[in-house]
């Protein structure tokens, strides 16, 4: 990064650490934040340390909230004989845009991964357990990723899950294998609701 100025290669530096940006991205927003006006800059510093002084993780179900309980949980139109989990908070903003689920969810914040020392003591499975026996579910649908990291977890609850008494689904086809729910647009992620199959 020579020619930058000192403080402009701390700000590329920092916008680099984000997830899929590289070095010209990077560069791209430190001079979109350069172009900006001040008052610009400092609406997005004030919107990046409200979101980090007031979201937190919904006591329920582990979905980010600005609350104690999330909206989704403290919805009363919400059949809350039904449950969705999947792995992150972000999965359950695709599955909302569908719009044919209303049931409430459980976020793992994460997926089995052995390779990188991820158990299940590392991701919210004891809570789902614990909650699973506390609520006395009807159906709960698995909608982790069709990775292998998300295949070995969904495996796992389904063997942690069998005598639940509930109905054990997964969500089915549309979703690519090796593809991410996080990328799959509306349509598809309704398809792989309407198809998901029985595991025990």
């Amino acid at each position: 990064m020579a020619g930058f100025p000192g403080s402009m290669k701390a700000l590329i530096e920092e916008f680099s650490k984000m997830p899929g940006i590289g070095p010209k991205s990077a560069q791209r927003l430190a001079f979109y934040i350069l172009r900006s006006s001040k008052g610009e800059a400092e609406s997005l510093s004030k919107a990046i340390i409200k979101v980090k002084d007031s979201i937190r993780f919904c006591k329920v179900c582990n979905n980010l909230s600005d609350e104690e309980v999330c909206e989704i949980c403290k919805g009363a139109s919400r059949n809350k004989h039904l449950l969705c989990i999947v792995e992150e908070p972000n999965d359950i903003v695709t599955i909302e845009k569908a719009r044919n689920f209303n049931g409430i969810y459980h976020v793992l914040l994460g997926s089995l991964s052995p390779l990188d020392g991820i158990g299940p003591s590392d991701l919210k499975i004891k809570e789902l357990l614990e909650r699973v026996k506390r609520e006395k579910f009807k159906e709960i649908i698995i909608a982790t990723d069709f990775n292998t990291e998300g295949e070995a977890t969904a495996l796992y609850l389904v063997k942690a899950l069998k005598g639940s008494g509930a109905r054990l689904t997964r969500v089915a086809y549309g979703i690519p294998v090796g593809g991410d729910l996080e990328y799959a647009d509306q349509a598809t992620i309704s398809k792989a609701f309407e198809g998901r199959t029985e595991l025990a």
